[in-house]
């Protein structure tokens, strides 16, 4: 019988740390810009523009007006949490502004992705 609850405790163990690697895709119709400089921080939610002005957070559509709100939430459960905003290409560099602005205005840590040149 023990040997069994060594089993369930390791998968518990297992299981509880690979949840935590586990983040929200962004959207799957993204040409992201190329840069030479990538980050290795681990982002734990994402915000998704799409070049047809569609916006996701957490892969979960929202309208723009709500972004701000959507993130409180994410941060308020996780205040250490770092947010990758996935843009496509051929989104104007206003759209990325007006997010960073939402980023900056409560402090949150946003990261550009970006893919390898």
């Amino acid at each position: 019988m023990s040997s069994m609850t060594d089993i369930v405790f390791l998968l518990l163990i297992f299981f509880m740390i690979t949840s935590t690697l586990v983040t929200p895709p962004a959207s799957k119709d993204l040409v992201l810009p190329k840069s030479d400089h990538q980050v290795s921080a681990k982002p734990n939610t994402t915000v998704s523009v799409t070049a047809d002005m569609r916006y996701f957070v957490g892969g979960e559509q929202v309208p723009f007006w709500k972004i701000e709100r959507r993130l409180k939430e994410i941060i308020e459960a996780s205040p250490d949490t770092y947010i990758a905003l996935h843009v496509d290409e051929t989104v104007p560099f206003s759209t990325v502004g007006r997010i960073r602005d939402i980023a900056i205005r409560n402090k949150y840590k946003l990261i550009l992705a970006t893919q390898a040149k």
